[in-house]
C-alpha cells in the first residue's frame, strides 16, 4: 500500500527505502521543492533543545534580542519558565498583554496546524490579542465584502480551466498568473493545473493579455500579449479602459440597473464631472507608461467577446490597494459578463494552485479554538505600530480601535521576519515585549530574535490528516521520520504546559493525538456527505491513505444564481447588490477610501517628479520555496549566486548603472540596504527591479547580507479602511557593490553558552 504525504506545495509518495519522496503519480506538473523538505528537515539548522537567552534567563530583560547567545536547558525546565511566565504576566497585565501572532502558513496538516494548536490553548488561558486578516490579501479581506461578498466565497467561484477553454475568449490578466506561486495551495496543493489550463487556452485559440511590468507574469507561448505598466498604475489603466466603454456606449446598462448600485456615481468620476479630470486614455497614458492608442483599442476590444478580467493578489499589497480590486469588479460590471461562463472578473489565477479548480466542497477536519474572551485584536501588519505606539488608536474597517500594551509575544508556525516590512522597524520594535517565546523547527532569525526557543517537529515527524476541500483530497499523514533531536509536537509541548497551569482536561480533553484525529475526522463525515461525498471509516482511510474527490460536481457559484436572478439570490452586500459606490463605506469618510473606486497617487512611484533615478522594487513570491520555508534546501540555495538573491533588472537600468548579469549590487533606500545579485534581463520592465522574498533575514554592520527585500519595503498601511500591508509600493537605488562580500550568517546556528 503506498504512502502519502501531504504539504503546501503537493502531495508526494513516501517510499519506504531513505526513506525517500516522490512526486503523486497523478500530479501531471508537479513542484520540485517539495521533494527537498526530507533533506531540510535533517539539517543541522535544526532546533535540537530548547533554549534560553542567556540575558533573559539571569533576568536582563534589555534590548538585546538577536545579539546574546543561548543556553539549551532540559524540556522539564523550559516549560517551567514558559508555565510561570505565562502565569505572571495574567497575574500582573492580564490576558491583554499576550499577543498571539503565529501568522504564517505552518503545516498542511489539520490536526497540528500550529497556529489553531496555539489559539487553542491560549483561549483555554483566558484569550489573547489577535490579528485579522493576512499579508496576502489584507486590503482585498476588508474592501469585497462590502462590494460583492466575503473575499473567500469570491475565490471559491472562480471558473474553472476547462470553463475558461471553452467559454473565455479573452483574458486581461493585470499582474499576470504566475505559475511560481500557482505550486502551492493552503492545506496543501494536489494536482498542479495552472500550466496544463495555460495550455488549454492557447490550444483553444484563446487571448491573453498580460497587463503589467513583468513579462514572466504569465507563461509565454500561446496567444499572449505584453502589456507593460508601471508598477501601482493598474487602477488608472482601468479607469481609462472604463473611459472607453462609456463613450463608445458600450456599457451594459440593464445589467448595471438590475444588478449594481452606484454606477452613476462612478461613471461621473470616470468622465470628469467630480474632478475635473476626464480619466481618459491619454490621462493613464501619463501615469501608466502605456501608449493611449493602445488604450484605446483595448477598450474597444474587452466585452466584444466573452472576457475575463482578472487581478493578481500583489495588486492590493500596495498603497491604496483595494481600489485596483474594486475597480476590475466595476469594469466587468459594466461589461455585463459576471455571472456568465468563462467572463466577468477573477481575483489570483495563479496566485494559489486552487484558484481554476471547480469541486463538490466540505469543511474538513477542523481543531476548535474556543472562546477568545480577549476582544482587542490588531490588523496583521500593523504589528510593529502595536509594539511601538501601545495606547494609539488606529482606524479599521469604518471603526476605531486602541493598539494595546503587549508584554508577551507568543508565536508558532510563522516568521514575522519574513512577512512584515521595513525590518529594520521591526527588530526595534521586537525590544520592547518583556518576553518572546517560539515554537521553532530551524534556527532561522526569528528563533534567533526570541527569549526562549521551543524545538517543534516537522510534517514529516509527525500523524497527521492533509486536508484541502479546495484541492478535492484528504491525506493520512503518517510520521514518515521519527523527530529530529528533542522536538516535539505543538500538541504535546500545549498539552505539557496546559497540565503545569490547571487547564490540561480543557485543552486535550483527555485525548491524544490518535484519539484526536479519529474525533476530527469522524465529525467531517456528517458534512462531507452534504456535499455528496462519503467518506469512508476513519481505519479505512488510514490504511488507504489516499482519498480522491476529484470530478465531482459543484454546485453553481454564487455569481451565477445571481445573475439568473439577484431578487431570490441576493449579494451578501447591504444592497443585495454589486456596490460600484458604496454608502457604508462612503460613510466611514476616509480620504484615502471613499465610496467608489478611484485612482489616488501612490507615496512611492517611479510617476512621480521627485523620484529622480530611483527604481521601483517588486518583491515577489519566490519560485524555490514557499515565503521563507525550505529557504536553507538545496533547491532554494542552488539557484542563488554568490549565497544571495538575484535582484532582476532590465539591461537599459543595468548599462545606465554600469552592472553586468552576476554582479553583486547594493540596493538601498531610507529605510535599510542589502545585497543581491544582478541578474540582467528583459523579462522587466525599464525602472523596475524586482528582488523575490524569502531569503532568510540575515542582517549585518547597516546592511542585510542575503538579499531580504523587507529591509526595504514600507510598513504603511494600504488605507484606514484596511491597514494592509502595502509592499508592492516602494522605491530603491542600486549600485554596484565594491570590494569583498561580508560573510553570510543566515545558516549559522547562534551561540550557545552555559547559565
Amino acid at each position: 500500500m503506498t504512502r502519502y504525504t501531504a504539504s503546501h506545495w503537493g502531495i508526494y509518495e513516501v517510499h519506504e527505502t531513505g526513506p525517500s519522496l516522490r512526486p503523486w503519480r497523478e500530479d501531471r506538473d508537479p513542484s520540485p521543492i517539495g521533494l527537498h523538505m526530507l533533506d531540510a528537515t535533517r539539517s543541522d539548522l535544526r532546533v535540537k533543545r530548547p533554549a534560553v537567552r542567556l540575558g533573559w534567563l539571569e533576568g536582563k530583560r534589555t534590548r538585546a534580542r538577536g545579539k546574546e547567545p543561548f543556553v539549551q536547558v532540559e524540556w522539564d525546565e523550559a516549560l517551567d519558565l514558559v508555565a510561570n511566565e505565562l502565569q505572571r504576566v495574567r497575574d500582573t497585565h492580564g490576558n491583554e498583554a499576550i499577543f498571539g501572532g503565529s501568522y504564517g502558513w505552518a503545516s498542511a496538516g489539520r490536526f497540528h496546524h500550529s497556529v489553531g494548536q496555539l489559539h487553542r490553548f491560549l483561549n483555554t488561558l483566558g484569550g489573547y490579542v489577535r490579528s485579522v486578516d493576512s499579508y496576502s490579501l489584507g486590503a482585498g479581506r476588508v474592501l469585497l465584502p462590502h462590494i460583492v461578498a466575503p473575499m473567500d466565497t469570491v475565490l471559491a467561484a472562480s471558473d474553472d480551466w476547462d470553463t475558461l477553454a471553452e467559454h473565455t475568449r479573452l483574458v486581461v490578466s493585470f499582474g499576470g498568473m504566475p505559475h511560481k506561486s500557482a505550486q502551492i495551495d493552503p492545506g496543501g496543493a494536489g494536482r498542479h493545473r495552472l500550466r496544463g489550463g495555460m495550455e488549454q487556452l492557447g490550444n483553444r485559440g484563446v487571448r491573453v493579455i498580460n497587463i503589467g511590468p513583468c513579462s514572466e507574469d504569465v507563461e509565454q507561448g500561446g496567444n499572449v500579449e505584453w502589456l507593460p505598466i508601471r508598477p501601482n498604475t493598474d487602477t488608472a489603466m482601468m479607469l481609462a479602459l472604463a473611459h472607453g466603454v462609456i463613450v463608445d456606449r458600450r456599457q451594459d446598462r440593464a445589467f448595471l440597473r438590475t444588478h449594481c448600485v452606484g454606477y452613476e456615481k462612478f461613471e461621473a468620476y470616470v468622465l470628469g464631472r467630480i474632478d475635473g479630470t476626464p480619466k481618459d486614455a491619454s490621462w493613464a497614458a501619463r501615469i501608466t507608461g502605456a501608449s493611449a492608442e493602445r488604450i484605446r483599442a483595448l477598450s474597444k476590444e474587452i466585452g466584444s467577446e466573452r472576457t475575463l478580467l482578472t487581478a493578481t493578489w500583489s495588486l492590493q499589497r500596495s498603497h491604496h490597494g483595494e481600489q485596483p480590486f474594486w475597480c476590475v469588479i466595476a469594469l466587468a460590471a459594466m461589461l455585463g459578463q459576471i455571472g456568465l461562463p468563462g467572463g466577468g472578473f477573477g481575483l489570483g489565477y495563479g496566485a494559489t494552485n486552487s484558484i481554476g479548480y471547480r469541486g463538490a466542497r466540505f469543511e474538513g477536519p477542523t481543531l476548535p479554538q474556543g472562546r477568545n474572551a480577549v476582544g482587542a485584536f490588531i490588523p496583521v501588519a500593523r504589528i510593529a505600530d502595536m509594539l511601538l505606539e501601545p495606547g494609539a488608536a488606529f482606524d479599521y474597517n469604518g471603526a476605531r480601535h486602541q493598539y494595546p500594551s503587549i508584554k508577551l509575544v507568543y508565536w508558532a508556525g510563522g516568521n514575522p521576519f519574513h512577512h512584515h516590512q521595513d525590518l529594520n522597524r521591526l527588530v526595534h520594535a521586537w525590544q520592547r515585549p518583556e518576553t518572546i517565546i517560539a515554537h521553532e523547527q530551524f534556527w532561522n532569525a526569528h528563533a534567533k530574535m526570541a527569549d526562549i526557543v521551543l524545538p517543534a517537529t516537522t510534517t514529516l515527524e509527525r500523524d497527521d490528516i492533509g486536508f484541502s476541500s479546495r484541492e478535492a483530497h484528504m491525506v493520512a499523514m503518517r510520521r514518515v521520520i521519527e523527530p529530529v533531536g528533542e522536538a516535539r509536537d505543538d500538541f504535546d509541548i500545549f498539552n505539557a504546559l496546559a497540565q503545569r497551569l490547571g487547564v490540561s482536561s480543557v485543552f486535550s480533553e483527555d485525548r491524544d493525538t490518535n484519539a484526536w484525529l479519529k474525533k476530527l475526522y469522524d465529525e467531517a463525515r456528517p458534512r462531507a456527505a452534504k456535499a455528496g461525498i462519503a467518506l469512508p471509516s476513519f481505519d479505512t482511510f488510514w490504511q488507504q491513505g489516499l482519498l480522491d474527490f476529484a470530478g465531482r460536481e459543484a454546485p453553481p457559484s454564487f455569481l451565477r444564481r445571481f445573475r439568473e436572478s439577484p431578487e431570490a439570490h441576493p449579494l451578501p452586500t447591504p444592497s443585495g447588490k454589486i456596490e460600484i459606490f458604496s454608502e457604508r463605506m462612503a460613510s466611514f469618510g476616509y480620504e484615502d477610501c471613499p465610496g467608489y473606486p478611484c485612482w489616488f497617487e501612490p507615496a512611492e512611484w517611479t510617476g512621480s517628479k521627485s523620484s529622480g533615478e530611483e527604481l521601483h522594487l517588486l518583491s515577489d513570491q519566490p519560485a524555490t520555496k514557499l515565503h521563507s520555508q525550505l529557504d536553507h534546501s538545496t533547491l532554494s540555495r542552488a539557484a542563488r549566486p554568490h549565497g544571495r538573491e538575484p535582484l532582476s533588472i532590465h539591461p537599459s537600468d543595468a548599462v545606465r548603472l554600469g552592472l553586468n548579469d552576476h554582479d553583486p549590487v547594493r540596493v538601498f533606500n531610507a529605510r535599510g540596504a542589502c545585497i543581491a545579485i544582478a541578474r540582467v534581463t528583459a523579462t522587466v520592465m525599464p525602472g523596475v527591479v524586482k528582488l523575490s522574498t524569502g531569503a532568510w533575514f540575515d542582517p549585518g554592520d547597516d546592511i542585510e547580507k542575503h538579499g531580504n527585500p523587507n529591509v526595504l519595503t514600507a510598513d504603511r498601511p494600504a488605507s484606514k479602511l484596511s491597514q494592509g500591508c502595502s509592499a508592492q509600493t516602494c522605491l530603491v537605488s542600486v549600485e554596484r557593490w565594491h570590494g569583498p562580500l561580508p560573510d553570510l550568517t543566515a545558516f549559522t546556528l547562534p551561540e550557545f553558552v552555559q547559565a
